[in-house]
């Protein structure tokens, strides 16, 4: 008898099995047989077995893999992890658009493990493994700091120097299986370098025309669909200057840089731009100033068109750039906006941007909305009730906001202060700062390490969780489809301020001030730690002066489907998920 379907990964064994026939002129014999060798192999179907195993947990179904070689082909079938992936997994999703989703060519940011339907998937219980990974935190850390320029020296024997203009940071990008770093320290030469697994690091010279030292601020991949194998960045210089290179993915020391844009002259337009997203033929930057500027990469030329301002927004912010048609683009911002007296919260604002001519690279049409709205005139109890709800959640400070185009985290930014004096209360109370980002105070080398030294908190809300916002953008421009940002819910988990945040397709990830990691399911609000961080009970001097590395560098996080990568005081390092 032949199985009615055929089975996976493994192949099927003989089709025909040897069953005791029952022998008329020996009934009691035969009988004794058959009941000897009567197993749970030979008396049910493949496919009896399958269904019975349908009803097992996965880790049920892990446990009876060992059994012997029948149960461990039957327990890897395909269709079975499939349906324990879907039914785990496979909900759906409110996703954005951050990455280079729907790109086929290896270079793109698939949807996470913990999102993909797709039919082309071979092994689902590898899909199932690397997901339960995201979800518990388990993974496995490699550094790649070597042959990366880093912005300052992390060595425990030396002291973080002056930075003067704040912290100093190592821009990160993945592409593939190629990550792009770039530090931001002042140099005659500032180089962006590209790592391979195969190649190792390549690195490119990013030297300014104009005299003297510079500093990179931002880093832009693009994200349009590539016709080769090599894709573009755009390097932005604390000069105003432009370079964009073409990196080639199969040779990375192919890479040439391919455009450079040089202003007339340095001004807040310019210098020094903060962030940057690009989709050619369209380069979006934004200074510190807050004066975000369009320019056109087409015909290799790099064009400014247009250039808008705001005077109630301010950094942190975080871009997304996309295309729903061939004829405009459309641009997320998210940033922190002020509220009274001394206090802050986020905003979002989406930019429709046309590329017909003749305003071809300029904003048609834009739509702001605010965590906090004030309602104007006489208002109800309900309206006040709500009101009191978005009051409680403003901020002392803001360390990061993100956006992947439907969901914002704001990441609060509270000060480390020192321990009191001994005559001081046990629960200091930290004073508002007016700045949005401003960094935290660090504390000195040379002060004892006290268990009495904490985390500061504002009254007004908790410095260890994030607040999950959910970004309604209508496709309609109709006065009654106002966007709307819908506070969700408080991430809790991490302890201490936040570094920096990376969101994507649902999933963030944050990096803390001390090195802890945590990855968050925006969807299901649920939350896993990757790394403590350096340890609370560590040696005295030795703790001090890694606090201090801390805080002299703002941390950066980029992931994918398959990895973290860290930037911080302890260098460049992946935590790999698929293992």
């Amino acid at each position: 008898m032949h199985s009615k379907r055929s089975l996976s990964p493994a192949p099927l064994p003989p089709p025909k099995r040897a069953h005791t026939t029952s022998n008329p002129e020996q009934p009691q014999a035969s009988f004794s047989a058959h009941a000897l060798q009567s197993t749970f192999d030979t008396l049910l179907y493949d496919e009896i077995v399958l269904v019975i195993f349908s009803h097992l947990s996965w880790a049920d179904l892990c446990a009876v893999q060992p059994t012997n070689r029948h149960w461990s082909r039957l327990s890897l079938d395909n269709q079975l992890w499939k349906d324990l992936y879907l039914r785990e997994y496979g909900r759906p999703r409110l996703r954005g658009v951050r990455g280079f989703i729907g790109r086929a060519d290896g270079r793109e940011v698939r949807p996470l493990p913990g999102r993909a339907k797709s039919d082309d998937v071979k092994d689902w219980k590898w899909m199932f493994r690397i997901s339960s990974n995201w979800r518990t935190g388990r993974c496995s850390v490699k550094s790649l700091s070597e042959g990366i320029e880093l912005p300052l020296s992390t060595a425990p024997s030396q002291q973080p120097p002056d930075l003067g203009g704040g912290q100093q940071e190592t821009f990160l990008m993945i592409s593939g299986n190629m990550t792009i770093t770039a530090s931001s320290r002042a140099s005659t030469c500032p180089i962006v370098s590209l790592t391979t697994p195969s190649h190792g690091t390549f690195t490119m010279r990013c030297q300014s025309n104009r005299l003297g030292s510079t500093r990179i601020t931002s880093l832009a991949l693009d994200q349009s669909p590539p016709s080769s194998h090599t894709i573009r960045l755009a390097a932005c210089l604390a000069t105003g200057e432009i370079a964009v290179f073409s990196l080639d993915h199969r040779t990375p020391s192919l890479s040439f840089r391919q455009l450079t844009y040089v202003p007339v002259t340095q001004n807040s337009r310019t210098s020094p731009i903060i962030q940057a997203v690009y989709h050619h033929p369209l380069l979006v930057t934004l200074s510190q100033a807050f004066h975000l500027s369009l320019y056109d990469l087409s015909d290799n030329n790099v064009a400014h068109t247009q250039t808008l301002t705001s005077f109630t927004s301010h950094p942190p912010s975080s871009l997304v750039l996309s295309s729903p048609s061939p004829s405009s683009y459309k641009l997320v911002l998210a940033y922190a906006i002020p509220v009274y007296p001394s206090h802050w919260s986020v905003g979002a604002t989406e930019l429709l941007i046309s590329t017909r001519a003749p305003t071809r690279m300029a904003v048609t049409t834009t739509r702001t909305t605010r965590a906090i709205d004030v309602p104007q005139g006489w208002i109800d109890e309900h309206k006040l009730r709500l009101m009191r709800e978005q009051w409680a959640r403003k901020v002392a400070r803001v360390a990061d906001t993100q956006t992947d185009g439907k969901w914002v985290v704001l990441a609060p930014g509270d000060p480390l202060l020192p321990p009191p004096p001994a005559d001081a209360p046990s629960s200091p109370s930290p004073s508002p700062s007016p700045s949005p980002s401003a960094s935290p105070v660090p504390r000195s080398a040379s002060s004892p390490r006290s268990r009495s030294s904490t985390y500061a908190s504002s009254s007004l809300h908790s410095a260890s969780a994030l607040q999950l916002y959910r970004l309604h953008l209508p496709a309609s421009a109709a006065s009654s489809s106002l966007p709307k940002l819908t506070f969700v819910r408080s991430l809790h988990g991490q302890i201490g301020p936040v570094s920096a945040l990376s969101l994507a397709d649902g999933r963030c990830v944050s990096l803390g001030v001390n090195g802890s990691i945590w990855v968050w399911d925006l969807e299901g609000g649920t939350g896993a730690e990757v790394s403590a961080g350096f340890a609370e009970g560590e040696e005295d001097v030795g703790d001090d002066r890694a606090l201090g590395a801390a805080l002299a560098v703002k941390g950066n996080a980029v992931f994918d489907e398959r990895r973290i990568i860290t930037a911080d005081a302890a260098g460049v390092r992946v935590w790999r998920f698929d293992i």
